[in-house]
């Protein structure tokens, strides 16, 4: 048998840190190849273990075998309250060669984020069914899913009786209401989210200031005359949630898609997101990028319609309850 220890990891991990995920981008990749291929590169990956390491308050764990440093795992807390008190394992922040031993790391690193009072524990993983099965298996659940698919080949066709076009200043007031739309629907059954719902007024002050803004293509769905949904397509460098490992290479990304309660069900959410699908094309991109809460029923089914297939899990587990 092997011998098997599990200690606290230390700078001088770092190096071969870089290399195991060096090696679990590739099995990532053979999966989803739109993933950014740069970071099979040992070299590469070591500057993102090492951001990871120098996160503020980060700790964790690595596992020998043998004298053979095979896995690792790195959390970090983000200052916000939103979260609790929490620990986040993020792109960077583990690799193994063997997903079970996942939950052996976890059951040392954690012991400490417990003992700090870290009970809110969130943790990315990337789509490795059996690493997912390890986390599923330390009772984390899905939370948020990361996804990705190429642009069209062909431009996709509205329905009919449904405008899409860009947005305009006249708008405003309905982009001011559709803003509220998506956090007030977070917050109901069943995703129950706390994020914060804006006011009215903050939303108008921003579409005042943001409406003319290149970097941002809104789109609008009218029916009847009446504008009842939008959604926002940008840069994949415009979100800090899908950068680095998560960042396939010349990607757009759908950042916002909203319709109004009493105008669903007549195919305006899937229009708009088919737009800012077009529109990626149009610009050049290879692929776009989105993102959900896998219990918002509505998103969690639209997007996989368009396409979208999941790169990584957001799993969470709160501690003591």
């Amino acid at each position: 048998m092997s011998r098997v220890v599990i200690r606290a990891f230390e700078p001088g991990d770092l190096v071969v840190a870089g290399r195991l995920l060096a090696e679990r981008q590739s099995r990532h990749r053979m999966k989803h190849p739109l993933l950014p291929a740069d970071y099979e590169d040992p070299r590469l990956a070591l500057v993102e273990v090492t951001a990871a390491w120098e996160t503020e308050g980060t700790s964790g764990a690595v596992l020998v075998e043998d004298g053979e440093v095979t896995g690792y795992l790195l959390g970090a807390p983000k200052p916000s309250a939103v979260w609790g008190a929490n620990v986040w394992v993020e792109q960077a922040g583990q690799a193994v060669r063997d997903p079970e031993m996942m939950r052996d790391l976890y059951a040392v690193a954690a012991a400490k984020w417990v003992a700090g009072g870290r009970t809110a524990q969130y943790v990315l993983v990337p789509d490795e069914v059996e690493l997912v099965d390890a986390w599923f298996r330390l009772g984390f659940g899905a939370q948020h899913a990361h996804a990705v698919r190429p642009v069209p080949v062909e431009p996709i066709a509205m329905p009919d009786g449904l405008i899409v076009r860009r947005a305009e200043r006249g708008d405003i007031a309905v982009l001011a209401e559709l803003d509220l739309v998506l956090p007030r629907h977070q917050a109901l059954a069943p995703v129950f989210s706390a994020g914060e719902v804006p006011t009215l007024e903050e939303a108008l002050a921003d579409w005042e200031e943001s409406i003319d803004d290149r970097d941002y293509a809104t789109f609008v769905a009218e029916r009847n005359g009446q504008v009842i949904g939008c959604s926002i397509g940008c840069s994949i460098e415009k979100s800090s949630a899908h950068s680095r490992l998560a960042q396939p290479d010349n990607a757009g990304f759908l950042a916002y898609a909203a319709v109004l309660p009493e105008a669903r069900g007549n195919g305006a959410g899937r229009a708009l997101g088919d737009s800012v699908l077009n529109w990626a094309a149009d610009i050049g991109y290879e692929s776009v990028v989105t993102d959900w809460r896998v219990t918002n029923l509505l998103s969690s089914r639209a997007w996989p319609r368009l396409g979208f297939v999941q790169t990584f899990h957001r799993m969470h587990r709160m501690i003591g309850y």
